[in-house]
């Protein structure tokens, strides 16, 4: 098992859709009773549970995890503290306006580098 502050040097996330608790238990160093008590914690966490009540995370479920994984474990956040600040980080982001204006800032960044990038300019 990693060391608390050793969070960035988990194992690359493979290219499956599905995982199971036991294989996110080793991408994400945690044990699979700490990933069951985090979905109970932490809302954002909602693996698709299939037959048998058998838990399937997808790759996003991973990154949330593991981003949970460093507020406790790495930045010290007690599990209310680090809800909170999950909490937060998806309430600024669904913010519908400041979306649209980062969407458009994107765009007007990514048509000026297609200008830079044409031959003959």
């Amino acid at each position: 098992m990693l060391e608390p502050s050793h969070n960035n040097e988990l194992p690359a996330i493979p290219g499956k859709r599905y995982f199971t608790i036991g294989e996110v238990s080793e991408l994400c160093a945690v044990k699979p009773h700490v990933l069951r008590y985090w979905e109970q914690e932490f809302p954002q966490l909602k693996p698709v549970k299939r037959r048998g009540n058998r838990r399937y995370y997808q790759r996003e479920d991973v990154l949330t995890i593991r981003q949970i994984r460093g507020l406790l474990y790495d930045q010290g956040y007690t599990i209310g503290g680090a809800r909170q600040r999950m909490t937060e980080e998806g309430g600024s982001s669904a913010n519908p306006e400041k979306l649209k204006a980062v969407i458009r800032e994107t765009i007007r960044d990514l048509e000026e580098l297609l200008k830079a990038l044409q031959p003959g300019k």
